[in-house]
This record gives structure tokens, C-alpha cells and sequence, in this order.
């Protein structure tokens, strides 16, 4: 089952209803602050507007969470929960049940249903208002329990909520107590709530637009992608179908990544021996670029840019290589063919940009030469068309098999001009650092094929600039829209193309030209053009007015905690942003590092993520073509902490947050790492957030528990009876097409009855057994109907939290009969504990190995306690706190205990696992060490492991063979033992 459709069903345990809880309530109001919150579905995904217009939750057509399917499956559910009315029924429930139940559909559904968090539970309803919650209860509220039971039916099945009987005891007692009945219901943040949330102006202002802070900075997310780079200078496609990526880093090294994020171990190419560089902070030579050739998959050649040394002569190199016969995922070294070099009178100013355009040829971008002002000649280097230097050039690299290495395109621009080099498309560029190809808009085509580039500045301003066939962009004589040589920026002969923006050095003193987005992920940023400073870190975007042809500028900036609280996304990054990237699927991403040095491992790939608003679910799924992998993959383990992840405190937030090299500050944020330090003014940019890990003590949450009491405390009391009986049942009618009127059966002097459900339900006025007439009473309009019982079998525990339980024997006993609800109980009742997948959408962050629970060295033994001998396939639980029920699932195979990664681990397989251990069932799974990853001298001897519940072991599920796999510790899978109710 996919992540989505599992969270269509599972938001139905219920909360707040005990002491118990009050710690977690007061942590989630300390967050309820005006304008905290942001729009997230139940999916933990940003809202999107639908393909088509929603049928029934109509309100919710233009932007929300649900799309046509999931529309019709809230149609359903409420008019499951409607066929127990009549005509009258209908009409007074109708638009309660209706409202509540579309509240799914709503963009601010997980707030409504506290889930914004995966990591925390899940309300069984959205929070509503007081006010409405009163003229609920005053009307309809019979109707919650009925809710309950319809509503709850999917996630009982999947072990996520207690039994109907539980239920029917628990909405026993707030039905008849206004005050329990809006404690259970109420969300107390009084903007957010419904119906609340849909008057509030300002919240709703610009819903589904990128959000802006006060100083109109573009709030954005991250994904981590890759990590531990030398300096990522280039991350380019094949455009093969296969989604695979290169990244090339500064030593020398270009490296293939695959679709799920892992690395080939074996270097798609290895330039080292030959490339010129060192490990100097901020040295520009070294492997700066490589392109392949727009037809890849048949041609199966790629071009390189590198500097090198030849007999103390520092060059510039552009070289061919052809592919490997024998691996797609190598270049064959020997292959390569010299296309051009170009001396280098200095160390920097190197360009180092290859790319394709949209007419085939291959575009080189040349730096002027180096040193300070371009002090070459009389005019210098980049207006002079003799030399290559200062030059954007365009080739013909196709069809040149048996003849030269290139070709010049018959309409390059200086072909006719005197001592002008035909390689020449565009010049006076001082250092153009990243240029990029337009693919155009998606839907009109316009702007495919213009060539952007970021050109590095001189002392005072950076620019980016749209290359054109012919174009003078003015070094040395202008430097953006300013003159840098008076007496050559007053020649009439110039006639230089400005740039479309310029920046002073206030903002950035090194431009990292970046990429228009084309993507389909971020609809909020297609024709957005974005951009980056290596030396301040700044993220950057410029949006074209198609009416002026002007351009507007907006910063970007990293979304708070709240705003960038979704699975895998962080917002932090670090600072020098080497370099931009687009995939095949045209998502963005940027390279940055935090030591600017070809021999430090702190280069890292970021994915550019819009919070505010996604495309349709199931728009941008992409399947990629399979590679053949000749060695190893090296799994990708992200190392910065997940929003998601951060935990609440209820002490003011930490400013502090450790990484592992650069330290940046602006105005009370500061980041420390390791190894270089830098300190920026006050107006640069966040590079890292504010907050960082939150960690509320044990002492302030037993202080918290200790102090807190609600009136919900008396739902605990709840007591539970064993009489069963039937109850016929009602045929629906729905206002369309049933008729108004229907016998009814008088219920005068009837006594207490006996639920389907089996549990005895008390006597409430007006409660018939097959009439759905409604009655009134003095203060409310009550309305009267009957429940069915629902063909379930008998649901799995839930995985909510339990309150540790210790096996006294080697059969558990069952709780008995006509007992008094304990807190486990109540809490298994009231909590439904989001299960970590490993689907799309819940990747929560792996715990590092050895962190948490993670247990000792492997040891080969075959004999348990009291020398009794071990089976195959015997298992047990390994805590960090020493606790008998709970812990990472180890299992004994061939003389040596083992652990199990998280594939297709499930509550089945955990039940396996717990009847081994003495226990009844399994109350959760636990993925991705959770409770705690093994050391690496512990193997891991399953994966893949999917058990239909009954076998005596794991070696009886389908799985992997022992020992096969392609996880890691980080993956250790753990299950929570303990007892079922009692309840049949």
C-alpha cells in the first residue's frame, strides 16, 4: 500500500482525553503562535490544486489535499456515516459530518489533525472551534460515536485504533458532557481551527504562493542528495531515461549516481594524475566541467574542461572521451582526444564551462586570463577576438570521427571579420562561472534555448547576463552597469549588451550562475531563475516581466522550522555554492561545501524544494530505464538532521546549531563547524536557520505531567461490560433520492441495550432501536439512529506508545472482563502512532549506527539462558535500556545472532517476532533504527522479510536469502511488544 492511500485511513485514533497526554498538548499550543503554521496534508506533502474539480468537498477545488479519488473516498465515508439517518437526520447532521469529514481536503489539514509532525500522533478528527464544537454537540452529538466506528474501521484492520467496543464506551461518557465533548474536540488554537481557519484573511492571503517573509524573501526547502564531495563542481544527466547523474569534483574525479540516490563505486572517470590543482582554499584550476553529447545513448561521448600544467605553462584543456565497450558507467581513459587548449597567463580567472545547446554545437566559456582588471594588451584579452581568452566559443563536435576534432558552424559571427577567431560566438566576458540552457516553458515552448550565464566581477558588481550570437558584454570597459575603464567605456564602438541584473558586492562578491526552473515537482517556480553567491552564501532569483522584459529580483531564503516540516527536507545549507544543476525530471539543485578545498570531503548536492504548493500527486512520477552496474553501489546516508525530526522544547529556542565545517552568522543565528570559520554582517543571508536540534529535558516533562490535570481525565474511568446482542439495521436514505417518512418503533421504558458492538450502551433519551425520526429536547435537537455492525475481523493492536509491560510468564495472561480502562489501554485506545514507511513520502532520518540502543559487538554463540541450546531463527529484542518488550529485532541464523533492515518489514512480521518473545502481539514497528542501529560487526542476515502473521519464525516469511541485502544499520528495524485487551 502506498504512503497516501494508508494516510487516507489511518487518521482516526483519538486524543486528549488524559493526563497522560498533557505534556504532548502543551508542547503543540507553545507552537500554535500567530502565522507559525503552514499548509501540509495528512500525506505530510504540501497542498496542490487538483486535475480536476473536486465533486463533493467543492471548497477545496482550486488548492488543498485531496484530488478527484480522494474526493470520492470522503463522498463515501460520509454517506457510510449518513445512512443511518432519515430524511430529517440528514438534513440536521448532514452539514456537520460533511464539513468535518472534508476538513482532510483542507490545506491546513494537518495542522487540523496534528500531524504535522510524523513523529508524533495523529487526532481521530480535525480540531474545531468551541463555538461550532457546542452547536455540535447541541445538535448532532450522538452521531460521534457512529462517526468513530465508520471512520475507524479501515485503521482498526491495520492495528492503528482500539475496538469498536472501546470506542462505544469512551463516546459513552463525552456525548452527555458538553464540556468532555469539546475537550475531546477542540483545537485550541483559535486562528487555526474550523471553522476558524477559513475566515482568516491573512493566513489565507496568497495561499498556495511561495511564501514570503517581511522583507519579501522567498522561503524554500532542501533535500540533501549527496554528500562527503570534494568540492562538486558539475552535476549533469545523460538524458537516457535512466535519471542517473554525474557529479564531477575539483580533483578530478566524476562520479555516477543512480535514480535511488546510491553511488557507483567505481569513478565514471579519473583525471587525477593528469589535473592541475591543490589544496588551497579558493584555487580555480583544476577539473571545472564535463558535458555529454546531446545524443549520449547512440554517439556515447562526453567533453571534459581541465586545467594542466605543460612544462611549467599553465593550460586550460577541452578533451574528448567515448564510453567504455565494457561499462555504461565508465569512460574509457584511454579514449581521449584533445579538442582544444588555450594557455593560461594566470592561475585564476579560468572559466571552465562546457555545455550543449539547443543547436547541438558545444559552447566553451573561457576566463579571461586572470590577474586584476584584465591588464592584457591595450584593451585587454576579452576585446580582443584574437585570442580565445574572455570568450564565450561555439563548436561543431559531431561527425568527427575521421576528421579534426571540430568543426566551426557556418553562421558563427566573426567568420568574415579579419584576424578574428572563428571559434568565437560571444566576447568581453570577464569569468564566466556556470552558464545554463533554457528548456522552456513547458506548456507554451517560450524561452527554450536561451543561454544564461553568472559573469564573476571585477571589485564592485556581479552579473548575470543572457548570451546572444555576436554579443559584446563589455569587460574590461563596464563592469555590470558601471564603467570600470573610463577611457574604453566612452568608445562609441563599444556597444555592449547589458546585463539582466547586476548586484553590488554588498550582496555577493563571486556570482554562481544557476538555472531557469522547468521542473514539474514546484509548479510556484517555473520561469524563476535561480542563482547563488559563492563567496556570501546568498541564494538568489530573478522572475522576467514578459510584458517589460525587465526582470525582478527576490532573495531566497531558507523556510523556518514550521514553514520546511516535511519528510526529508532541511533548511540549512552550506555556504560556497560551487556550482547549480537540473536533472532529466528539470528539478534544480546547487552544490555547495563548506571548506573550499579540492581535498576536503564537505561538498554536498541540495535539492531545491517549493513547501508551498506540489503538483498532483502522481503528475511527476518518472520510472527509470535500468542501468547495468558492474561493482558496488554505496547507499546514500543523508547527514543533516530533518526538520521533521527537530524536537519541540518548551524552553526558549536554542541560537547555536553544530556542523561539521564552516561557522556563518547572521543577527542572532550562528552555526559552528568544525573546520573553517566565517563571519558575515547582519545582511546576509540565512544560509542556516535559526533553530537547530530542540531537546525538551526529562526533568521539564515530568515537571509538566506533574503539574497539568484536565477535566478529560475522568474518560479514563470508562468501564467495560461483555454482553452482546443484535441490533437490526436501517436502510439508508440520502435527501436525493429516498422518501421523507419511515416507520418508526417507539422506544418508551426501553432499558439499556446491548450494542453489536458488545459492549451494554446506556439508556439515552429518545435512543430507538430501528427508527431514525429525530426528537428534540429542551436545550439541543437530538437526532436518533441506529448502528450496524461492521464485518471486521478482530483488529490488531495498535502501535501506539505503550506503557512498558513485562511478561511474568511464558503465556501471557489476558486482561479480564468488566475492568476499568488502564492508561495502556486507554492509550492504545486514544493514539494511533504514525508508522515510519518506507514509502515516497515518510522517510524520516536515519539514526547514525551505534546511536540509541544500539547494542554491542556480534557474538557467535549457540546456546541461550540456562545453556537451553538456540534454534535457527530464534530472536530477541536489544535495548539500550535494558527493556524486555521492546528493542531492535536481532535474530539467530547459522551460530551467530544478526539483525533485520527495514524493507517490507511489518506488523505481521513484528507479530512474529513478538509471540517468540512470550508476548501477545505487537503494539509497533519501529524502522529505521529507531530503537537503535547495531555496530558494524554485527551482520545484517535478513531484509526484505514480509510474513503473513502466523509463522513460528522469520525464517518462515518470504525473504531475502540470509545475509543478502542493500541496507545498512541505519536501517535496523525494532518492534514494541505487549498484551492485547481481551477483547474478541
Amino acid at each position: 500500500m502506498t504512503l497516501r492511500s494508508n494516510l487516507l485511513v489511518v487518521p482516526w485514533p483519538v486524543r486528549r482525553t488524559s493526563s497522560y497526554l498533557l505534556p504532548l498538548l502543551l508542547l503543540l499550543l507553545l507552537h500554535a503562535w500567530r502565522g507559525s503554521c503552514h499548509p501540509q496534508c495528512l500525506d505530510y506533502k504540501p497542498p496542490f490544486e487538483p486535475h480536476q474539480p473536486l465533486v463533493f468537498c467543492k471548497e477545496y477545488s482550486k488548492f488543498g489535499c485531496c484530488d478527484l479519488e480522494q474526493d470520492e473516498e470522503v463522498s463515501t465515508r460520509f454517506y457510510t456515516v449518513m445512512d443511518f439517518f432519515d430524511y430529517s437526520g440528514f438534513t440536521a447532521c448532514g452539514k456537520f459530518i460533511r464539513s468535518i469529514l472534508c476538513q482532510e481536503c483542507s490545506p491546513y489539514a494537518a495542522h487540523l489533525f496534528d500531524a504535522e509532525d510524523a513523529n508524533t500522533p495523529m487526532r481521530v478528527l480535525p480540531g474545531l472551534c468551541r463555538d461550532y464544537c457546542s452547536d455540535y454537540w447541541h445538535q448532532c452529538r450522538y452521531t460521534l460515536s457512529l462517526a468513530l466506528e465508520v471512520l475507524g474501521g479501515t485503521a482498526r484492520a491495520q492495528g492503528l485504533l482500539g475496538s469498536p467496543a472501546q470506542i462505544t464506551n469512551l463516546t459513552l461518557g463525552l456525548e452527555e458532557d458538553r464540556g468532555a465533548f469539546c475537550d475531546f474536540l477542540e483545537l485550541k488554537d483559535k486562528q487555526y481551527c474550523y471553522p476558524n481557519v477559513l475566515s482568516n484573511a491573512e493566513l489565507n492571503a496568497n495561499l498556495g504562493s511561495v511564501r514570503e517573509d517581511s522583507e519579501g524573501c522567498l522561503e524554500l526547502c532542501l533535500q540533501e542528495v549527496a554528500n562527503g564531495l570534494r568540492n562538486p563542481v558539475a552535476m549533469i544527466h545523460a538524458n537516457d531515461g535512466s535519471h542517473r547523474f554525474f557529479v564531477a569534483e575539483q580533483l578530478g574525479y566524476v562520479w555516477v549516481y543512480l535514480a535511488n540516490g546510491s553511488r557507483v563505486d567505481r569513478p565514471f572517470l579519473n583525471l587525477t594524475q593528469a589535473v592541475l590543482t591543490s589544496p588551497w582554499a579558493g584555487d580555480e584550476r583544476g577539473f571545472l566541467c564535463i558535458a555529454l553529447h546531446p545524443s549520449f545513448t547512440t554517439v556515447r561521448k562526453a567533453y571534459v574542461y581541465y586545467s594542466i600544467s605543460v612544462k611549467k605553462q599553465e593550460k586550460i584543456r577541452v578533451s574528448e572521451f567515448t564510453l567504455s565497450t565494457h561499462d555504461v558507467n565508465q569512460l574509457d581513459y584511454t579514449s581521449e582526444r584533445i579538442i582544444l587548449e588555450v594557455a593560461e597567463p594566470a592561475s585564476n580567472h579560468n572559466g571552465g564551462q562546457l555545455l550543449f545547446g539547443e543547436d547541438g554545437f558545444l559552447y566553451i566559456f573561457i576566463g579571461d586570463g586572470g590577474r586584476a582588471g584584465d591588464p592584457f594588451g591595450k584593451f585587454g584579452n576579452s576585446q580582443n577576438k584574437s585570442t580565445h581568452l574572455g570568450k564565450a566559443l561555439r563548436i561543431d563536435v559531431n561527425d568527427n570521427d575521421d576528421g579534426a576534432p571540430y568543426s566551426i558552424p557556418p553562421d558563427n559571427p566573426f567568420l568574415a571579420e579579419p584576424n578574428a577567431l572563428p571559434e568565437i560566438y560571444a566576447y568581453g566576458v570577464r569569468n564566466m562561472w556556470r552558464c545554463s540552457v533554457d528548456r522552456g516553458d513547458t506548456a507554451t515552448g517560450r524561452g527554450r534555448g536561451r543561454l544564461f550565464c553568472g559573469d564573476v566581477g571585477q571589485n564592485k558588481y556581479e552579473e548575470v547576463d543572457l548570451v546572444v550570437k555576436g554579443g559584446n558584454y563589455g569587460w574590461r570597459a563596464k563592469e555590470g552597469f558601471s564603467c570600470y575603464d573610463r577611457k574604453l567605456c566612452k568608445n562609441s564602438t563599444l556597444d555592449d549588451i547589458l546585463p539582466i541584473f547586476a548586484y553590488p558586492h554588498k550582496l555577493g562578491k563571486s556570482v554562481t550562475g544557476g538555472y531557469i526552473y522547468r521542473g514539474c515537482q514546484n509548479p510556484n517556480l517555473n520561469g524563476l531563475y535561480i542563482f547563488g553567491d559563492f563567496m556570501s552564501g546568498r541564494l538568489m532569483s530573478l522572475k522576467e516581466n514578459t510584458t517589460t522584459g525587465e526582470w525582478q529580483y527576490n532573495e531566497i531564503c531558507m523556510g523556518k522550522d514550521q514553514t520546511c516540516r516535511f519528510p526529508k527536507l532541511i533548511n540549512s545549507y552550506y555556504k560556497y555554492i560551487i556550482s547549480f544543476a537540473e536533472d532529466e525530471a528539470g528539478e534544480l539543485y546547487f552544490l555547495a561545501t563548506g571548506t573550499p578545498s579540492a581535498s576536503a570531503r564537505a561538498g554536498v548536492i541540495y535539492k531545491i524544494t517549493d513547501p508551498s504548493k506540489r503538483a498532483p500527486p502522481g503528475k511527476c512520477s518518472i520510472k527509470p530505464s535500468p542501468v547495468q552496474v558492474k561493482g558496488k553501489l554505496v547507499h546514500f546516508h543523508p547527514k543533516e538532521e530533518f526538520v521533521i525530526n527537530k524536537k519541540p522544547t518548551t524552553t526558549a529556542a536554542p541560537t547555536t546549531t553544530t556542523r561539521k565545517t564552516t561557522t556563518t552568522t547572521r543577527k542572532t543565528t550562528t552555526t559552528t563547524r568544525k573546520a573553517t570559520t566565517t563571519t558575515r554582517k547582519a545582511t546576509t543571508p540565512a544560509v542556516t536557520p535559526t533553530v537547530a536540534k530542540r531537546t525538551m529535558t526529562r526533568k521539564t516533562a515530568t515537571a509538566a505531567r506533574k503539574t497539568t490535570t484536565t477535566r478529560a481525565t475522568t474518560i479514563a474511568q470508562i468501564t467495560m461490560a461483555t454482553t452482546t446482542a443484535r441490533r437490526p439495521t436501517v436502510a439508508a436514505i440520502r435527501p436525493s433520492d429516498r422518501p421523507t417518512t419511515r416507520p418508526s418503533v417507539k422506544a418508551n421504558g426501553r432499558k439499556a441495550s446491548t450494542t453489536s458492538l458488545g459492549v451494554a450502551s446506556s439508556h439515552r433519551p429518545g435512543y430507538r432501536s430501528t427508527t431514525l425520526t429525530p426528537t428534540s429536547s429542551p436545550s439541543s435537537t437530538i437526532v436518533h439512529y441506529t448502528r450496524s455492525r461492521h464485518p471486521l475481523a478482530s483488529p490488531p493492536p495498535s502501535p501506539s506508545r505503550p506503557v512498558r509491560l513485562t511478561p511474568t510468564s511464558s503465556r501471557p495472561r489476558r486482561p479480564t472482563a468488566n475492568t476499568t480502562l488502564s492508561r495502556t489501554q486507554l492509550q492504545k485506545l486514544l493514539l494511533a502512532e504514525k508508522q515510519v514507511t518506507a514509502g515516497e513520502g515518510n522517510q524520516v532520518h536515519k539514526t547514525p549506527a551505534g546511536d540509541a540502543g544500539g547494542g554491542g559487538r556480534a557474538r557467535t554463540y549457540n546456546r541461550g539462558t540456562a545453556g537451553r541450546r538456540l534454534r535457527a531463527g530464534s530472536v530477541r529484542l536489544v535495548s539500550a535500556d535494558g527493556l524486555m518488550d521492546r528493542g531492535r529485532v536481532e535474530v539467530f541464523i547459522r551460530g551467530e545472532w544478526g539483525s533485520v533492515c527495514d524493507d517490507l518489514f511489518n506488523s505481521k512480521a513484528a507479530a512474529v517476532v513478538c509471540r517468540q518473545m512470550g508476548f501477545s502481539a505487537a503494539l509497533a514497528v519501529k524502522k529505521r533504527a529507531a530503537l537503535g542501529g547495531a555496530e558494524d560487526a554485527v551482520r545484517i542476515l535478513l531484509d526484505d522479510v514480509e510474513c503473513r502473521g502466523d509463522e513460528r519464525s522469520l525464517l518462515e516469511c518470504k525473504r531475502s536469502k540470509v545475509g543478502k541485502h542493500n541496507c545498512s544499520h541505519q536501517e535496523d528495524v525494532g518492534v514494541v511488544c505487549g498484551y492485547d485487551t481481551g477483547e474478541e
